[in-house]
């Protein structure tokens, strides 16, 4: 089905009008595109994200407000969130980095969408806009039920991690540029840990099984391992190009320890 209109809207509520009206939601393309190419979705109108100034990236008060359209490169270029700089780094190359954007991001299927574990793990809020007007959603919400007809996400809002709260290893077939066979992200937030895996279900998941067990106990390798084979209770592998189920939670245990204890 051949496209037969592209919107560049100005503003938020031109955007919103567009989507409303069945337009597809575009931040970089790199999402989207692929996917009209192989025809994989039957799409005729665009509505890009590019002038509608959700690009930016604001810290008040330790909670940093990412705009949707905010590129990987540029999150991974903001002093407050040096954090994510190694997650970023994992994924895809510096071109795609360049387009791709945090609200795409969100929608990616797994492997792919390690800033979606990052964001789950940081249990981050979505603002959302659509034809009832203005929301807020956790973004655990968003990447189970995505969101409704004709409304997009602004926005993501997170809490800056104390420094050494944060925790991140992704397993690859390459060093870099390659997609997830397991990824770990972790925060610690006033005594409560949240560790988030991707790689491993459809969608990025908490792992609250190996929560559950760390919970009060020291991060030592047997404890960590424990909690890695704990974790398997809260996954839903799949087999593809870069591993098979069986591998995926095979290796979780592993991958789960590096991640505090590299």
């Amino acid at each position: 089905m051949a496209i037969q209109a592209v919107h560049v809207p100005e503003s938020l509520d031109g955007v919103v009008a567009c989507s409303a009206r069945g337009g597809r939601i575009m931040g970089g393309g790199t999402v989207v595109m692929p996917q009209l190419t192989s025809g994989s979705t039957a799409v005729t109108e665009l509505v890009s994200l590019r002038r509608a100034g959700l690009g930016g990236v604001e810290v008040r008060d330790g909670v940093a407000t990412i705009g949707a359209a905010a590129t990987l490169t540029a999150v991974g270029e903001h002093p407050a969130l040096a954090f994510l700089r190694p997650a970023l780094r994992t994924i895809a190359s510096p071109t795609i980095r360049n387009q791709a954007t945090v609200g795409g991001n969100l929608f990616v299927a797994q492997p792919y969408g390690d800033l979606a574990v990052c964001l789950l793990a940081l249990d981050a809020t979505c603002e959302i806009a659509g034809p009832a007007g203005r929301r807020d959603a956790p973004v655990a919400d968003v990447l189970a039920a995505g969101i409704a007809a004709g409304e997009v996400v602004v926005a993501v809002r997170v809490t800056l991690p104390e420094p050494g709260a944060w925790h991140y290893h992704k397993a690859m077939r390459r060093r870099l540029n390659s997609a997830a066979i397991v990824t770990v992200a972790s925060v610690t937030s006033a005594g409560d840990r949240r560790i988030a895996l991707g790689g491993l279900a459809p969608r990025p998941v908490r792992a609250v099984s190996a929560e559950r067990l760390l919970s009060g106990r020291p991060l030592t390798p047997e404890n960590l391992t424990e909690a890695g084979e704990a974790a398997r209770a809260d996954i839903d592998p799949f087999d593809d190009a870069y591993a098979s189920a069986w591998y995926r939670a095979r290796v979780l245990p592993v991958h789960l320890r590096r991640a505090f204890l590299p």
